[in-house]
Order: C-alpha cells, then structure tokens, then sequence
C-alpha cells in the first residue's frame, strides 16, 4: 500500500472571497446540515422570516427528536449583535412552538476569545452552540470544516455521585422527616416511573429521595415526602403545553426551576387517586427525555 501524499492546505477567508460568500455557505449546510456536527439533523426552513426583526438563517430539526436547532452564520469576526440577533430568533422561535426543544447556533469563522467569553456567560441559562467554520483549498478543491468551540450546557438533576452532601439514608428517615402517607405517596409515584422501566427503585438520600437502575442515579424525578404533601421535581424543559396541562389538570404548584429545568409539584393522596393519567404522562416524558 502505498504511502498518501502530502498536500499543503490553503485556508480561505470567506468574508474576502468573491464567490464563497455566506449565501454560498448557507447553501453548503442547507444542502447537508449533518456538517455541522449537530447530528441527524435535517433542514427545516432558510432565511425564515421573523416577525419585526429580520430573517432566520437556517432553521434545522433534529430527524428524531422533539428539537430545533436555530442557526445563524456569520463571516469574518464574530461581534456583538450577532449574539443578540441569534438570541432574538432563538426566543421568537421557541415561544411561536413550545412543544420543541431549541437551541441557538452561532457560526463564525472567527470566534474571538472575547466573544467567546460574553457567550460563555449566557450558557447554561440560553442552549448555545458556537461552532467556527473554516474554508479549505487544496488543490482545485475546496472544502469546510467546522470545529464546535462552546457546546452546549444542558442541566438536570445532581447524581448523588456528583453531590457529596446527598448522603445515602433509609425510609425510616423519610417517615421521621415527612409521615408515613407521604413516603407511601412517594413509593407509588416510583411504582409508575416503573412502568417505564422496571429496573428502577428508589433510592433514599439525605436531601431528596431519587431514583437509581442497576445500582447508579438515574434521576429525571426527585421527591421530597413533607408532613402534609409529597414535593415533587420532574424534569422536564419549561414549555406553554406542558404548563397548560398543568394547569388544566389542577396540580398544585411550585415556581418553575430554571436552573435545573424541573417542575416542581406538590401532591396529595387525592391527586394519586384523580391525577394519575396526568402524572403518568409527565413523568413517560420526563423519562424519555433523561434516556436519550
């Protein structure tokens, strides 16, 4: 087998370049979105009209998955508005289809470390991607190649191996801290996370009682048995439906968790006994999300 050449590539500068434009690499994606590393991701619309402020670049959606990817291009250096008019078309999408996952995607050739910075401040509280992409000549051909510089943070539940004050307790402490109602409440809100997998148990820690699947966390939900209810945090991504379910099923709650994505409900015997269709549908979803 002979020994491949070695051929010296010539990197282009896209923003300088007379034919490979952005409109020539909105093309190149449109045609193949899979080259930006996101997944099996295909297009959903091109320079997508947003409402009062301007077109949305590319709009992709994940091939399997409830989520869209909200992606906006840009040559040369990458600068401030371009965050913002990312962001504006991030919000505008998800509030317009709350039943998708969304997440913003900024695609520059360069990403300057200060700009790296500023966006680093917005993870974790807006899903951000920052992918840089570069053109390649090497001989008569040219190619891309796009390298992820910030991914994206998605928060969920503490493991409780990731948390070194959610020491392993008993049910006994649990009907010390709450009553024994409420810990029963707790065990047949894990009776219908079972329905979904049997491998699952509870799992008694010292701030929260979780769930675990072959002996490590598996936490989508977590309860918290009190005196007079059972709190619960399913983990689920904040959307206008799922409230509205909420809602419309009469659940007692709590503010919504930002932070973690969570929601948080307060329960009683009567809503294990009315509710339990509802529940069952939150907690089906909130497992299927932490399984993928």
């Amino acid at each position: 087998m002979s020994t491949p050449t070695y051929i010296k590539p010539t990197f282009l500068s896209l923003k300088a370049h007379p034919e490979f434009n952005e409109l020539w690499l909105q093309d190149r994606i449109a045609e193949d979105p899979k080259i930006l590393g996101l997944g099996d991701v295909v297009l959903r619309s091109r320079e997508k009209l947003q409402p009062k402020a301007g077109r949305l670049d590319l709009l992709l959606q994940d091939a399997e998955k409830p989520r869209r990817y909200e992606v906006e291009l840009q040559l040369g250096n990458s600068d401030e508005s371009h965050i913002i008019r990312t962001i504006e078309y991030w919000d505008i999408e998800r509030k317009r289809y709350p039943q998708y996952e969304h997440c913003a995607v900024i695609v520059a050739e360069n990403i300057t470390g200060r700009f790296l910075n500023v966006i680093s401040l917005f993870n974790g509280t807006i899903p951000l991607i920052a992918i840089q992409v570069q053109a390649v000549q090497i001989g008569d051909t040219v190619s891309l190649v796009f390298n992820t510089v910030l991914d994206e943070v998605r928060r969920g539940f503490v493991d409780e191996d990731e948390d070194a004050e959610s020491a392993p307790t008993d049910r006994a402490y649990w009907v010390e801290k709450g009553n024994k109602k409420t810990v029963a409440l707790a065990e047949r809100v894990g009776e219908i996370a079972r329905e979904f997998d049997p491998e699952l148990e509870l799992k008694y820690n010292k701030f929260y009682i979780g769930l675990a699947r072959s002996g490590k966390p598996f936490n989508f939900l977590s309860l918290r048995p009190r005196k007079s209810a059972l709190n619960l945090d399913i983990g689920l991504p904040e959307s206008e439906e799922t409230s509205t379910m909420i809602e419309a099923e009469g659940f007692e709650t709590m503010d919504y968790d930002t932070r973690y994505s969570k929601y948080r409900l307060r329960l009683t015997e009567n809503d294990l006994s009315t509710r339990a269709g509802a529940l069952r549908t939150l907690i089906g979803a909130a497992y299927r999300l932490r399984s993928d």
